[in-house]
């Protein structure tokens, strides 16, 4: 199914309006209104228009899931089906300067809350992926410091709001950790309307305003996303403190 065809069940809008408004009624501002006030990079001419500023990203737990796939590829997605999705992550450091031939990895679950390579997952603890790698890989950053992955929107597990993991490899002695996060309210309708999402019977317990990790991320780890033609698109500007 292409963002297209499922963003005929809402209006257009009304499915981007989504963007910066959480189910619990909490809010995440949007990369447009982050440029406009308090960040002391809030001058300085995005680097991917639309993706954020160039504010130092906060770093948080990679979790129970990271191991290196030895993939560097683009599309991640191996087959796992769910709503098309382009991550473009534009990875600069703390003067704003693209970090260029960076190493940056990303994974994430399936749209039933499974990763690859782990045993005892899914709402039973019965999953076992050892030895799979699908949803995970790596690229190095082009001249402007960017990655692009193809991908599928992330589904949920037990304890946690919906999120994409990366990490940002400045140099080869240099790592930085971090989640990217969606807008509930566009999950929870993906979730409750679209298949494979759909094909489980628990419901999510945690949105963004209640999981711990993304409080500590805050709203500059929050997604812009945009619909394309193919997918939608999550764009994220990550500013780590390199050395200079």
């Amino acid at each position: 199914m292409t963002a297209r065809q499922f963003a005929t069940r809402m209006n257009r809008r009304q499915a981007l309006g989504l963007i910066a408004v959480t189910a619990t009624g909490g809010a995440f501002v949007t990369p447009a209104a982050r440029a406009a006030v308090g960040s002391p990079f809030g001058n300085a001419s995005l680097l991917m228009p639309g993706a954020g500023v160039c504010t130092i990203t906060p770093e948080v737990t990679e979790g129970p899931f990271y191991f290196d796939p030895e993939l560097e590829r683009q599309d991640i997605t191996e087959g796992r089906q769910g709503v098309p999705l382009t991550v473009r992550l534009q990875a600069v450091d703390n003067q704003c300067r693209p970090l260029v031939k960076a190493r940056v990895d990303i994974w994430h679950c399936d749209a039933k809350g499974i990763y690859s390579g782990y045993p005892r997952q899914g709402d039973g603890r019965d999953i076992d992926t050892s030895g799979e790698k699908f949803l995970r890989g790596i690229q190095h950053t082009d001249e402007q410091g960017i990655v692009s992955f193809q991908t599928i929107y992330p589904g949920w597990y037990r304890g946690r709001t919906t999120h994409i993991h990366f990490k940002v490899f400045p140099d080869a002695n240099t790592a930085m950790t971090g989640q990217l996060f969606f807008p509930d309210d566009l999950s929870e309708h993906l979730f409750t309307t679209v298949a494979p999402y759909t094909d489980r019977p628990e419901k999510r317990d945690m949105f963004n305003a209640q999981d711990g990790i993304a409080r500590q991320a805050g709203p500059m780890s929050q997604a812009a996303l945009r619909e394309t033609k193919a997918a939608y698109e999550a764009l994220l500007v990550v500013a780590v403190k390199a050395d200079t």
